[in-house]
């Protein structure tokens, strides 16, 4: 009993077939979040960008484009911008388009499997306000 488990001729063995996987895993969890904490913040600039347009009594999309960028500027992930529709008077709209980029890091490795990948996701997140009046 005592040689059978102070054989250790297998380990190496079992840690090649078990570490590729664990690293994919790992990666594929890591680029999943990654894409997470920026579709947040997107989210969070573009309400907060669309609600200090829609409180503003002039220059609306600016200043909803500058609150958007503040946001933006605080995002520790990803590659992001910023554009501005609508306002310019009591009850108009005002939509803040936030568009982000985050990098594929399974864009490479999916040509071993025979699938065609994007380098990086891309994705789209709006708000809409309606601009105060006094």
């Amino acid at each position: 009993m005592k040689r059978f488990l102070a054989d250790q001729r297998g380990d190496f063995v079992q840690a090649a077939l078990t570490l590729p996987i664990i690293l994919l895993v790992t990666l594929g969890l890591v680029n999943m979040a990654m894409l997470g904490i920026a579709g947040i913040n997107a989210n969070n600039a573009a309400n907060y960008g669309a609600r200090r347009g829609s409180v503003a009594q002039q220059n609306a999309v600016e200043i909803a484009a500058a609150g958007a960028w503040g946001k933006i500027n605080q995002a520790p992930v990803g590659t992001y911008s910023v554009s501005v529709m609508g306002g310019g008077g009591r009850g108009s709209r005002i939509a803040v388009l936030v568009s982000y980029q985050v990098p594929n890091f399974f864009g490479g490795l999916s040509a071993f499997f025979g699938k065609e990948s994007t380098p990086v996701f891309q994705k789209e997140v709006v708000s809409y306000f309606r601009q105060e009046g006094w």
